[in-house]
């Protein structure tokens, strides 16, 4: 598996936390760093799906 999918799960794991800590606080810089941090995450495994697809292709041809 390649590393940006764990390394973006982590990161939308933690951007989801910070962001319901946000909410629950009422903190919005809070709430809004989560769901960026949470969006990088789910940008950075798709990224790392892509290349886990194309090392299962060269493999394949």
């Amino acid at each position: 598996m390649d590393k940006n999918r764990t390394e973006g799960m982590k990161h939308e794991v933690k951007g989801s936390l910070k962001e319901a800590a946000g909410k629950m606080t009422g903190n919005h810089a809070k709430e809004a760093a989560g769901k960026i941090e949470k969006n990088v995450g789910k940008a950075q495994r798709e990224v790392g799906k892509a290349a886990d697809r194309a090392r299962d292709n060269d493999r394949h041809h």
